[in-house]
């Protein structure tokens, strides 16, 4: 009898644990565009002359977006899908698209760790490889704010 009780426990806590994650995933999504939206007007500031060229800032901000893109998508789990957010159904509809969307991102990211802007022209270069892939998940899966 006190192994059935612990039993039924143990998969309500299992149960309980999936549903805390999925709940939460709202949050780990907003840090992680917040962390890209940070890393991006790092760019941002460079390529507009803003900033100093400083190839530590841009090396920096290149790896946050490829490191914040690879673990992304683990933030969409099912059942995450009601969450209060921007994330459209889409996501769930069309996993396999938005997932790749999210690698050809980080395959971008990287590409350009590999050969570093070297100047403001070529970080604002780097910034329509980006943006491009940005704006492109973004107006496919993202519901927009009244």
């Amino acid at each position: 009898m006190i192994k059935r009780i612990l039993a039924v426990a143990a998969l309500c806590l299992i149960g309980a644990t999936a549903v805390v994650s999925a709940e939460n995933q709202a949050d780990n999504r907003e840090a992680a565009m917040k962390k890209n939206g940070g890393a991006m007007g790092a760019l941002a500031a460079i390529a507009k002359g803003e900033k100093d060229y400083d190839a530590e800032v841009v090396k920096t901000s290149l790896t946050s977006i490829k490191e914040v893109i690879t673990v992304f998508p683990t933030y969409f789990p099912d059942g995450s899908e009601k969450d209060s957010d921007e994330a459209s159904p889409k996501i769930w509809e069309n996993k396999a698209d938005f997932e790749a969307k999210a690698a050809k991102l980080a395959a971008d990211a990287d590409a350009l760790l590999a050969q570093l802007p070297a100047d403001k022209a070529a970080v604002g270069a780097a910034m329509g490889t980006l943006g491009k892939n940005c704006g492109g998940c973004h107006e496919a899966y993202r519901i927009k704010k009244s």
